[in-house]
């Protein structure tokens, strides 16, 4: 069988895990969106069997990439060549897609960031890690509370008629104001309508107060599938915006260009029959100084093979080949 080569990107977040394959020309060939579900090792090593089965025997692999809160954890058990924070992720990705790409909006399952672009170059950027208002966890819960599925939240904003206007800079009194709207007799769809704006209204004053939203702007996280906020993101800026096709797993696309792109020739990867092992994790508490850090160390099969989080590197050990930013 003929070797096809490939680079893998993961993206390892709190709320969902993303992998994806990319061939030499950067064309995205397979992926994968996992529900992380608070077991992101065992969720990760499934996700690197199930791509395996994907690519066939068959598959070389030529680089991995890692992104998300959990890039460290990742690229420690599979041996990644790069490991790269979700802005410089997502915007590598974005600027692939949509190369003139002004302003990218991007919303997860626990944050929300927003990038500015100019020439290709990221000059400013702002998260939102604090607030669970307008995030995709929040969505997901107010979908279940009013017993819609998330696939369909969206469409009952698009069939509302008289919008209520939804107090959204909490995550807890836009949930009692929607429950209060409901007692006084407003429709799910106003409710939902008026939710959706109120995220958005929320988005932008957080993260893009006294800033300029310079177009083409695109949206993309797992939450750019829901078409209610997409219409309150329209209707807000004026103007279309831009959803890539593969949207819900930006970020992993980005770690794969960047592994692609950092290639030399050789590579970390330990291999798909590492998701076979068992890895386990566990805190240190280190007394050695006044810092008092609490070191993370990653065990296979009871053997450790990483340690990090320490402050003077006494105790970091593992991936020291990967480029880490």
């Amino acid at each position: 069988m003929t070797s096809k080569e490939y680079y893998l990107g993961i993206d390892l977040g709190s709320v969902s895990t993303n992998v994806v394959a990319i061939d030499e020309k950067g064309d995205l060939k397979e992926k994968l969106y996992l529900r992380t579900g608070g077991k992101p090792i065992s969720v990760l090593l499934g996700g690197m069997r199930q791509i395996e089965k994907r690519l066939g025997s068959g598959a070389r692999i030529k680089g991995v990439g890692t992104t998300g809160s959990g890039r460290q954890l990742a690229g420690v058990i599979v041996g990644a060549d790069i490991v790269k924070n979700e802005i410089t992720a997502h915007a590598f990705a974005t600027k692939n897609v949509v190369p003139d790409v002004g302003t990218i909006m991007e919303i997860g399952g626990q944050d929300s960031k927003i990038i500015f672009l100019r020439n290709g170059v990221v000059y400013d950027f702002a998260m939102n890690t604090v607030c669970a208002a307008g995030t995709g966890s929040f969505i997901d819960r107010q979908a279940a509370r009013l017993d819609i599925p998330i696939e369909k939240f969206g469409e009952y904003a698009l069939r509302a008629d008289s919008p209520v206007r939804i107090a959204g800079r909490c995550a807890v009194f836009a949930e009692s104001d929607m429950i209060h709207k409901q007692q006084t007799g407003h429709s799910i769809e106003n409710i939902i309508a008026g939710l959706c704006e109120a995220l958005v209204r929320n988005y932008f004053n957080n993260l893009a107060k006294g800033k300029d939203i310079n177009h083409p702007v695109v949206f993309q996280g797992g939450v750019a599938a829901n078409v209610g906020i997409v219409a309150a993101f329209e209707k807000e800026l004026g103007s279309k915006i831009i959803i890539p096709e593969y949207f819900d797993v930006m970020g992993a696309y980005g770690a794969a260009l960047l592994a692609m792109e950092k290639s030399a020739g050789a590579t970390n990867f330990r291999g798909f029959k590492n998701a076979m092992c068992n890895y386990q994790a566990k805190s240190i508490d280190c007394g050695g100084c006044p810092n008092m850090c609490e070191i993370i160390e990653i065990s296979q099969n009871g053997s450790p093979v990483a340690r990090w989080g320490d402050r003077c590197g006494k105790w970091a050990t593992g991936a020291q080949n990967s480029e880490v930013v």
